[in-house]
């Protein structure tokens, strides 16, 4: 009896890791002379909007449960 396993392990290959690679790419190879700051921009940039969207969402569920919305 044969049993077909599938491994599927993700590395976060979305937009973000692909800009990072990209730009260190760019920056090891001495093709842009940015900061490492912008290097790095597509990964901690993803995490202020995801701390942006809980915030704003956070507070909204306040303000509803304040008014009696929900």
């Amino acid at each position: 009896m044969a049993t077909n396993v599938n491994w599927n392990i993700g590395f976060g290959s979305g937009l973000p890791t692909m800009l990072f690679i990209t730009f260190l790419i760019l920056k090891l190879t001495k093709v842009i002379s940015w900061s490492w700051w912008w290097v790095f921009a597509p990964i901690w940039g993803s995490f202020v909007i995801l701390i942006f969207i809980l915030f704003v969402g956070g507070f909204i569920l306040l303000w509803g449960k304040h008014h009696g919305k929900w």
